[in-house]
């Protein structure tokens, strides 16, 4: 085995591991993809002789890629209206592959990532390499340009914040099924009652592009209406967790990821952009 080989298995070792850091960074599986790729080519033109933890020293790298993608999107100022909705890993009902699998560990379902995309660059890179990945402040103060004290406070700050924005999901994930379920048959049925029965007096939608919409009776409107316009709609497991994928006989129109308290929907993530949706991977659902 030659070197340029030897160098290739050893970084294929750690790309599972990259992929989660990027992905959870970037929101994008496919800008993770780029990010990760990134971290290659730069390893094929570093002097690693003297690195004794490649899987420490690719994380930073990745890292740092990741970054400067978050940077330049926020000097783009994309998504002008709505919110930034993440692109989600999108899975059978019955499960997702061992490769999604990977990708989905330690819960990173959509509702999160959208508490995640408010951050600033350097809060988000500060809270998902220590808290979730254990990367010690030490070496995460060098890549923002900063000391690890202040490196720590980006990631309390970036941590309260996560745990004050709109509760997760239950994680009763039948019961989460069966709520959304319940939503699904009701849309197709044009039945309000049954609609306002699951959604939870103060739900809220929130698509990437336009308005967030408020209150159950809009919402449950609005989907009967949505119904009716003959977006057919499938039960998928959207980041792990129950939602629907809906199309219009051609092309997919939406993703909706839901967040489910008590056995009622408080919050809907929707993705609608066709130019984002044409990006995801749907294969497993046979698109």
């Amino acid at each position: 085995m030659n070197e340029y080989d030897w160098m290739a298995e050893r970084f294929e070792a750690h790309r599972g591991h990259l992929r989660a850091v990027a992905y959870r960074m970037l929101g994008s599986v496919s800008e993770a993809d780029d990010a990760v790729q990134e971290a290659w080519l730069k390893l094929t033109r570093a002097d690693t002789s003297d690195v004794t933890n490649l899987g420490g020293w690719l994380t930073t790298v990745v890292g740092r890629v990741c970054l400067d993608m978050l940077r330049t999107r926020r000097a783009r100022r994309e998504e002008p209206l709505g919110v930034h909705v993440p692109e989600p890993i999108i899975s059978r009902a019955d499960g997702p592959d061992p490769e999604q699998e990977a990708l989905l560990a330690d819960s990173v379902g959509l509702a999160l990532l959208v508490v995640l995309e408010q951050l600033a660059p350097a809060e988000r890179l500060a809270f998902v390499l220590h808290d979730t990945f254990a990367v010690p402040f030490e070496e995460i103060g060098p890549i923002l340009g900063r000391s690890p004290a202040a490196a720590k406070q980006l990631a309390s700050r970036a941590r309260r914040r996560v745990r004050g924005a709109e509760p997760m999901s239950d994680g009763d994930l039948a019961g989460q099924r069966a709520v959304v379920e319940a939503f699904l048959a009701a849309a197709r049925g044009g039945d309000i009652e049954a609609l306002l029965a699951v959604l939870d007096p103060d739900v809220v939608a929130r698509p990437d592009k336009g308005p967030a919409v408020r209150g159950a009776r809009t919402l449950a409107t609005n989907a009967v209406t949505y119904s009716r316009m003959g977006r057919a709609a499938v039960l998928a497991l959207v980041n792990g967790v129950p939602g629907l994928v809906a199309s219009d006989g051609e092309r997919v129109t939406s993703v909706m990821a839901f967040t489910i308290r008590g056995g009622k929907v408080t919050a809907l993530d929707i993705l609608v952009d066709p130019d984002r949706l044409a990006r995801l991977d749907i294969s497993p659902l046979g698109q």
